[in-house]
């Protein structure tokens, strides 16, 4: 059994029209303001859509895949790491606790028998 050949019709587009539309209907657009934020925002709102049903909807009935085989930690690489923060932890309770003169505040100045004296607002002495 054959089937008859059907004629085949391609669409031609002419560039030249179809620039001179869309131009027009950039136009249009901009000259009425009220319209172009409307279609704007109806581009907004249907790219929205697209964008939530691809990456939330469909993502959804998508079966997960179990893993076959457990996930194994290298002890070695784990102990390591913990080592690490517990320095990094270490230096932030060190850093915590130490206390930093304030830079913007002037010190007292006191000429004291041939001493020049400088005494910061907090207290304590330096020569």
């Amino acid at each position: 059994m054959s089937f008859p050949k059907l004629k085949s019709r391609s669409i031609k587009i002419n560039r030249k029209q179809l620039k001179k539309i869309l131009n027009n209907l950039l136009l249009i657009t901009v000259h009425h303001l009220f319209l172009g934020c409307l279609t704007f925002f109806l581009f907004a709102l249907i790219l929205g859509a697209i964008l939530f049903y691809k990456y939330n909807i469909l993502a959804q009935r998508t079966e997960r895949e179990i893993l076959g085989k457990p996930v194994l930690l290298k002890e070695d690489t784990y102990q390591e790491v913990l080592k690490v923060w517990q320095e990094q932890e270490r230096r932030f309770e060190e850093a915590d606790t130490k206390e930093y003169l304030d830079p913007f505040k002037k010190p007292v100045v006191v000429l004291e028998e041939e001493k020049l004296i400088i005494i910061p607002e907090e207290g304590g002495l330096t020569e």
